[in-house]
């Protein structure tokens, strides 16, 4: 999905936003699919996360809690935030991708689970640093 405001405006980059204070993680996730590509969320599992870390901007930094969609109803459209679109898992066009897109997502695609990442990034150009594998 190409972002079209926020954060990550023109990045390819995966539904997702901020936890309200009073859902859980996972009814944030619900939410966040349903707003921004309006499919319900009928059946997940958290399996993955990556943690981003800024260092000249703490604020920026977050964990990302990445779900394994097990049921789902969908009318996949176009939002406000996000332009939906496919392509073959052959032709992954990382290069238009997060950098860290390229650590983790083979592994995920693989059906890897438990998948833990630390990420720190520049905060001017958004470049990896370092990172590790945790998990």
């Amino acid at each position: 999905m190409r972002e079209k405001i926020g954060f990550a405006k023109w990045v390819l980059n995966w539904v997702g936003g901020k936890q309200e204070w009073n859902e859980s993680i996972e009814e944030c996730m619900i939410r966040e699919a349903k707003e921004d590509i309006w499919i319900d969320i009928l059946n997940q599992e958290k399996i993955w996360i990556l943690n981003f870390y800024f260092y000249e901007k703490t604020e920026w930094n977050q964990a990302v809690h990445l779900f394994e969609i097990l049921e789902f109803s969908w009318e996949i459209i176009e939002s406000e935030e996000i332009r939906p679109f496919w392509f073959d898992l052959d032709k992954i066009p990382y290069e238009k991708m997060w950098e860290d897109d390229i650590y983790w997502l083979p592994r995920i695609l693989a059906w890897e689970k438990n998948i833990e990442y630390n990420f720190w990034f520049d905060t001017d150009n958004g470049k990896i640093l370092k990172w590790e594998k945790v998990k």
